[in-house]
């Protein structure tokens, strides 16, 4: 009678038990139903032995850049949550190297990679360029535009607030990347939020910021918003994945800092999903940026854009991931120039800066003001005001407006840390560059349209 191998088997020879002993075990009693010997049929199961799983560093033994100074009790406060977030993070044991801005600021439970966080690792962490993939700046110069009519052109045409736009009023993304959504296994179901949410800007901190260049008085339209739906959705396929390998690759590593190897067929699937969806923000940028130009039958005299919350891959092997962080060192896309945008807040110029690729800025600088506080906080510190009199206090001379018709203080400039303070950082850290200034004139943000939101409509009425 031919030997049949069994669990206890690979048990009594020290093997860990897990799923993987069943295919290991057909394989193994195939190798004793041919006449293979009990040796050689072991030796066929251990070939479905997982890897060793990687146990997370020490804390504090692998250190991390700091470009970062406090210039009050509030932001030695913010400092002291960012440095706790990026110590736990860097216990992560695939990251080779770290660095924070001077706009960081703690963006979820301590480990999480903190806004204004560049983190380097031999793999892709979709958990730290987040659900917001490819949050990104774009420009476009406009000759001969009254700022106040290119404001009024991109309100008439840009969408913001949740969802997308409505049927009928849809905009179709470039026919090209449609058919590259299409083929894409990780894309080819998200073609129609895709459409859906193109030529939308979401909510938030994002915004169409219009001003004057500081050099030549031209005016130029800034906008500012991410990959929309179809980027949240690839980020939620991202963490799927890389939930799944962490189990096995290393249980240790915190569920945020999971990550896909790029070497896998899922790694490289995910890396060139990533392209396309960044391909998309672009085009989302500037089709805003058309749709205003032709509402002027105006010329666009120059733009380029860059993004701030992506991941780069470097000539050394390595995935850079940037939550908020602006690239600064050069040819870090193929569509790259050697400038860059930096948004402060809505009184304050949007720089254009040349990046330094400091070392210890691991080739980053800012991508904006940050905060100090959250949200919620800022709005209770500003309880004891209306909210008109906060509005006329810090938009005296702009011409802000909110989508949806109800300001958002929450991102008015209090909200956000001191912009001299960060310019200030920016210069004395090396980091970039500031070339010219985009004056503000005015700006659009969604607003606070949670506050008459279809559902709490629907609850009124009950």
């Amino acid at each position: 009678m031919v030997r049949v191998m069994s669990g206890q088997d690979l048990i009594d020879a020290g093997l860990p038990q897990g799923s993987w002993f069943r295919p290991a075990l057909d394989e193994a009693n195939r190798v004793l139903e041919a006449g293979g010997t009990e040796a050689e049929a072991l030796t066929a199961a251990l070939l479905y032995r997982p890897a060793p799983t990687l146990a997370v560093r020490p804390a504090g033994e692998l250190p991390f850049f700091k470009n970062i100074e406090a210039d009050s009790v509030d932001e030695e406060a913010n400092i002291a949550a960012v440095e706790y977030t990026m110590t736990a993070l860097m216990r992560t044991p695939v990251i080779k190297a770290g660095a924070v801005m001077p706009d960081a600021c703690p963006a979820g439970p301590p480990g999480t990679i903190p806004v204004g966080g560049v983190v380097a690792s031999e793999a892709i962490h979709p958990g730290m360029h987040s659900a917001d993939i490819c949050c990104s700046m774009a420009i476009s110069l406009f000759a001969g535009i009254a700022p106040k009519d290119l404001l009024d052109a991109v309100h008439a045409v840009t969408h913001f607030g949740p969802g997308g736009r409505a049927r009928g009023s849809q905009i179709r993304p470039p026919a090209d990347l449609m058919t590259a959504f299409d083929a894409h296994p990780m894309l080819n179901d998200l073609t129609s939020v895709a459409i859906e949410h193109f030529a939308t800007q979401g909510d938030g901190n994002h915004f169409a910021f219009v001003g004057q260049m500081k050099s030549t008085g031209e005016t130029a339209l800034v906008t500012h918003h991410g990959s929309r739906a179809p980027g949240a959705k690839l980020y939620s396929k991202g963490m799927k994945i890389a939930g799944k390998m962490r189990e096995s690759l290393s249980p240790e590593t915190l569920p945020q800092n999971a990550w896909i190897p790029a070497d896998t067929t899922e790694g490289e699937a995910y890396w060139s999903a990533l392209q396309l969806v960044r391909a998309w923000t672009k085009a989302n940028h500037f089709a805003i940026h058309d749709l205003a130009a032709d509402r002027l039958a105006a010329k666009v005299t120059d733009r380029f854009w860059n993004e701030h919350n992506f991941v780069f891959r470097k000539s050394d092997g390595l995935f850079y991931h940037a939550k908020g962080a602006t690239p600064a060192f050069s040819g870090f896309a193929d569509d790259a120039t050697d400038l860059t945008l930096i948004p402060l807040n809505m009184a304050e110029p949007v720089l254009i800066v040349r990046g330094k690729n400091a070392d210890h800025g691991l080739g980053f600088s800012p991508h904006g003001a940050g905060r100090n506080f959250s949200r919620s906080h800022h709005k209770r510190m500003k309880a004891e005001m209306t909210t008109e009199e906060i509005m006329a206090e810090e938009t005296a001379g702009l011409d802000a407006r909110f989508f949806c018709g109800n300001p958002d203080i929450s991102e008015l400039p209090s909200a956000y840390k001191n912009a001299a303070s960060v310019r200030a950082q920016i210069k004395g850290f090396g980091l970039a560059e500031v070339v010219d200034e985009v004056v503000p004139y005015g700006s659009i943000m969604a607003g606070d349209w949670e506050i008459d939101a279809p559902w709490r409509r629907r609850k009124a009425t009950r």
